[in-house]
């Protein structure tokens, strides 16, 4: 008898790296995305400012991302595009 184990790895888990690369495309005309960054718009708040609240979730953020709000552009982000993104704004914590 051959048994299978089917197990929920990193194959599934957000990708930071992956994040990074979208944020850069997508966020840093607004937000402050990464330390290197030279500017960003004054009313946007910087990612590693999201990172730093008490309540940071990143299932929430990424949630929150699949539905943007107003002033922020509709960029019809997959739900791993999403995760990506907040898993990379959770490592600037």
């Amino acid at each position: 008898m051959v048994c299978a184990t089917i197990t929920t790895t990193s194959t599934f888990a957000a990708n930071p790296d992956q994040g990074e690369n979208l944020v850069k495309r997508w966020c840093a005309g607004c937000h402050l995305v990464a330390a290197d960054q030279k500017g960003a718009r004054a009313d946007a708040p910087t990612f590693a400012s999201i990172a730093a609240r008490p309540d940071f979730d990143p299932a929430k953020l990424a949630f929150f991302l699949l539905d943007p709000h107003p002033k922020m552009p509709n960029m019809q982000l997959s739900r791993d595009e999403a995760s990506d993104i907040a898993a990379y704004i959770a490592t600037l914590k």
